[in-house]
């Protein structure tokens, strides 16, 4: 006897590999990335300037410094909030898109 039509066909071998190969291409995309976003500051260095001592740069005079510009505390503060919330709706959503998936190829 032929299977019932409500039931729904697991994912064939070569959609899996797809799947995981494409995982695979975004942790190393998301690797490559956070390495670019690391070289500027592991490739800082002190360039040495002519007239400095042997021990160092020589003391300049105090020069009193002014920033301005910036972003608020509360700005940030907002930022992070609003990721936090993305990423737990990501999940959710994700969480209950793999129950039902499950549910409906069991059941």
């Amino acid at each position: 006897m032929p299977a019932s039509p409500s039931r729904r066909r697991t994912y064939p071998h070569a959609a899996a590999r797809l799947r995981r190969i494409t995982a695979a291409l975004a942790a190393l995309a998301g690797g490559v990335l956070a390495w670019a976003a690391g070289v500027p500051a592991a490739s800082a260095s002190i360039i040495p300037v002519p007239g400095d001592g042997p021990y160092g740069p020589v003391p300049a005079p105090a020069v009193r410094v002014i920033t301005a510009g910036g972003m608020p505390g509360w700005q940030i503060t907002l930022i992070a909030l609003a990721a936090a919330l993305a990423a737990a709706t990501a999940a959710v959503v994700l969480d209950r898109v793999r129950a039902s998936h499950r549910s409906a190829v069991t059941g």
